[in-house]
């Protein structure tokens, strides 16, 4: 056995051995399969760039630690959110596509000049700015894709199955996205609407958003 089959890495990324052996162990692998040896300056740009990259996409992937933790549910063709945990927990509702928007899209979408075409929903997903929102994706019927490009986030909604991301809203402001995974007739029709609120309004939404399961309980 060579050297370089005995490298190995702590599960946050520590290196068991030195860089100087690592370095040797990557020349040797290379001069093996009959590649060009890299030299150690080389070799140890690669090593430092795997490195930071590792723990990018860990911390890409850790959703501890949540201010916020909603289920999302795809549903052909609407999205189901249900606030588990923190601030809001109780809160559920179903978003879909704004009623006026569907008509333009049903009319041929003449003369339509809107920036949030196809992009407006009657129940937007609200949270609070620079709060870690973990999202807790699932399906009822086929596959969907929960994406919003400009807060970095894209996840599978599988039936029978959970996953999970999570994302940080830097500023106050609506941000859009779509389902990305072809669900159907109406995948067109499925979009998303994160409505981000300052910690104050977003108090204020939960109240009143409480007051009416409140009020629905009553009847």
């Amino acid at each position: 056995m060579r050297r370089y089959d005995l490298i190995a890495f702590d599960w946050d990324g520590t290196l068991f051995d030195s860089t100087a052996i690592i370095v040797r162990c990557i020349q040797e692998a290379v001069r093996d399969v009959g590649g060009t040896v890299p030299s150690a300056q080389d070799a140890a740009y690669v090593i430092g760039m795997a490195l930071m990259s590792t723990k990018l996409l860990v911390a890409q992937k850790d959703t501890s630690n949540a201010d916020l933790t909603i289920k999302v549910t795809g549903i052909q063709w609407k999205w189901g959110y249900d606030y588990l945990k923190g601030e809001g927990e109780g809160i559920a509702f179903i978003s879909t596509l704004d009623n006026e928007q569907r008509n333009m899209s049903n009319s041929g979408a003449k003369g339509v000049d809107v920036d949030d075409y196809l992009l407006k929903v009657d129940n937007p997903l609200v949270v609070p700015v620079n709060k870690k929102v973990r999202i807790i994706t699932t399906a009822n019927d086929v596959i969907h894709a929960f994406a919003i490009p400009s807060l970095g986030i894209k996840q599978d909604a599988l039936p029978g199955f959970v996953r999970d991301t999570w994302f940080r809203a830097e500023a106050v402001g609506d941000y859009h996205g779509q389902c990305q995974e072809l669900c159907g007739k109406e995948h067109a029709y499925m979009p998303i609407h994160v409505k981000v609120l300052s910690a104050e309004d977003y108090a204020a939404w939960v109240a009143v958003e409480q007051k009416k399961m409140a009020a629905k309980m009553d009847d």
